[in-house]
């Protein structure tokens, strides 16, 4: 960015500034405008109310005409005890309700359950050994069938338990004609769920044509870590295409309903580290409508879910439509090793659920950083030590490119004074092409390369945006501590308030302190490096940029404050390492022997000259061009 750049944005942002306050609307208009908003928000909770209460009277009315109605063959099912039927193995812990005969609540053993007290806060105190996922009305899975003359809705129906024992329940809705829906259960011993619905005796009560049931699944993502902004970004409604690849429904907007044509392998509602998958052996049908509604900061809740799905369903009784449903960690290796005991034998990709970046990142953290991670923490390494273990292979990799960057970057600070030489002597606008074109041979003879520096960049630019994708969703961070730091999986406050501060939020993280002063410290490092080898106007503009590489740092704060330790302390360390490892080629190398070598090397190329190539071969096409361009225009003008 030169300097007339930097004054065209400059003067672009001060014409947007101006424009935007001569066009804010005067106090008038502004208390005009609060109040209309008033009304309108007025209007629109009293239409929601009416829409709610609309909604309940239909519902009770629904429900008296079906108690009413004796012919209906499920009638006697509309009333009942709701009994809780336990399933449990040391994974899980899951109750089945009678009345809906769904699941109810599921608990993740060893899990740490964080809880918040009566203002909101979350509190340490309240910490339990498991965790709860869902409980009570917080998810319902409804099976609706559209007979000939009665609908079955199964979440406002009693079943009968039978064969019940720690890992399998039957739940009957029984009919008046003898006929039943029967719901099987059977938990495995981790934590996959299996389900599988049929009917008995009521394939006349079905259109023959009648091949389809609908499901109606509601939840509430709890909000199960300290930071509600941050674990917030990672919750969302996923789902897997049957031909094709996962994708999931935006984790920021403020409410999506999204309707899918293909059909659907699963779906899934995901909070950032645990999820409950519901998976289809015969697919659900392409139409599915889902929603993602997110919620207030104080309400407990990340965000609410919907999915309203189709599958298959035999009136007959022949076949049964079977389902699983995964309640549990994402966790990277687990959700591979449940593909494999699912017995649907589908290309499920589970571990999707577990993000890991775009496609090039993605690759990084898939077939390295996992195998690495897992390699480490075999070990018995503290989580903590594991980072630095993998900036310490991380930075012994890329050290031989940093290395060929840094004597890049010294070759040319040795040759500044020639450079400058060339600058003097070319200072005019119009031979600026002739001393680029003299700098590149000067380069190429001394045998220097300007940007062979700018590799080891953008080979290590990767690595940090994959990890970056990585260390959020590594749920082996969750809960563990390291130094200072209570949990690597969330912000570790020095100070905490109770308001709200925009961009800064309720605390100041003190790894994000750490890897800001770090990151200035090395952006100091860095410039000084780029300084010593700049020569002419590049040295002026360097100047003007400094402002702008300290600036980074302090939009870094604004952005990290909110993330996790674990990320902020491992930019932390590889800042610290990357800082060290400049320092000590800056120490080690000696300019006047390098110097010494360049100028044999500058012989020997004088001696036996090379034909040249590369950029400097373009840049000398480019000079012959533009000489051959103005003697043509100056015998136009003398013509």
């Amino acid at each position: 960015m030169n300097k007339n750049n930097i004054i065209g944005f400059t003067l672009i942002a001060i014409v947007l500034i101006a424009f935007s306050w001569y066009n804010q609307p005067s106090a008038e208009q502004m208390e005009a405008q609060m109040k209309q908003d008033s009304i309108e928000n007025a209007l629109r909770q009293k239409a929601e109310q009416d829409k709610k209460l609309a909604e309940q009277t239909r519902k009770a009315e629904a429900e008296a005409a079906a108690k009413g109605d004796t012919t209906n063959v499920f009638h006697a099912a509309l009333n009942g005890e709701n009994k809780d039927i336990v399933l449990k193995n040391d994974k899980l812990e899951l109750t089945i309700s009678t009345k809906g005969g769904t699941p109810s609540k599921a608990i993740i053993k060893n899990f740490t359950g964080h809880h918040r007290n009566a203002e909101g806060k979350y509190d340490e105190a309240l910490d339990t050994k498991d965790l709860t996922l869902f409980e009570g009305k917080e998810q319902q899975l409804n099976f609706m069938l559209a007979g000939k003359q009665d609908n079955i809705i199964t979440k406002d129906m009693f079943f009968t338990p039978s064969n019940v024992t720690d890992s399998t329940v039957t739940m009957t809705l029984p009919a008046a004609n003898g006929g039943a829906i029967v719901i099987d259960y059977s938990l495995n011993e981790d934590y996959l769920l299996s389900m599988s619905v049929r009917a008995e005796g009521l394939s006349g009560m079905f259109a023959p044509n009648y091949t389809q049931m609908d499901l109606e699944w509601d939840g509430r993502a709890r909000q199960q870590e300290k930071g509600f902004t941050f674990e917030n970004r990672y919750a969302t409604l996923t789902y897997k295409e049957t031909k094709g690849g996962t994708d999931y429904l935006s984790e920021t907007s403020a409410k999506e309903d999204e309707k899918i044509e293909e059909a659907l392998d699963w779906v899934a509602f995901k909070n950032q580290f645990f999820s409950a998958v519901l998976i289809s052996k015969d697919n659900f049908a392409g139409g599915a409508l889902l929603t993602s509604v997110p919620q207030e900061k104080e309400t407990g809740y990340l965000k609410d879910y919907k999915a309203k799905l189709k599958t298959a369903f035999d009136p007959t009784g022949k076949q049964a439509s079977e389902f699983e449903m995964y309640i549990g960690p994402n966790n990277y290796r687990l959700l591979q090793d449940i593909e494999e005991k699912s017995k649907f034998g589908k290309e499920l990709d589970l571990q999707q659920l577990v993000y890991l970046g775009w496609p090039l990142f993605r690759y990084i953290n898939r077939f390295f950083t996992i195998y690495v991670f897992d390699w480490l923490t075999r070990w018995g390494f503290p989580m903590g030590v594991v980072l630095i273990l993998i900036t310490l292979l991380l930075k012994a990799i890329t050290y031989p490119l940093v290395k060929k960057s840094y004597m890049s970057s010294a070759k040319m600070r040795v040759l500044k004074p020639k450079l400058d030489a060339l600058t003097k002597q070319y200072d005019k606008p119009e031979d600026a092409m002739k001393k680029q074109q003299e700098m590149m041979s000067l380069y190429s003879k001394y045998g220097v390369s300007p940007l062979s520096g700018c590799l080891p960049m953008l080979i290590q630019m990767p690595i940090w945006i994959a990890m970056f994708n990585f260390v959020p969703n590594a749920i082996q961070l969750r809960g563990q501590s390291f130094l200072w730091i209570d949990d690597l999986s969330t912000y570790d406050p020095i100070i905490e308030w109770s308001n709200h501060i925009w961009g800064i939020g309720d605390h100041l993280s003190l790894t994000c302190i750490l890897f800001c002063v770090a990151n200035i410290a090395y952006s100091y490092m860095s410039m000084r490096q780029q300084k010593d080898q700049m020569v002419g106007q590049q040295a002026e503009q360097m100047k003007m940029m400094q402002w702008m590489m300290y600036l980074m740092p302090l939009m870094f704060f604004f952005m990290f404050n909110d993330y996790s330790a674990g990320l902020n302390f491992y930019y932390f360390i590889s800042l610290f390492f990357s800082a060290a490892i400049m320092w000590t080629l800056r120490k080690t190398t000696n300019d006047e022997k390098l110097l010494a070598i360049l100028e044999a090397r500058y012989q020997e190329n004088k001696n036996n000259p090379k034909k040249q190539s590369g950029l400097a071969a373009r840049l000398e096409a480019m000079q012959r061009q533009a000489e051959e361009l103005k003697k043509q225009r100056e015998n136009g003008y003398k013509k």
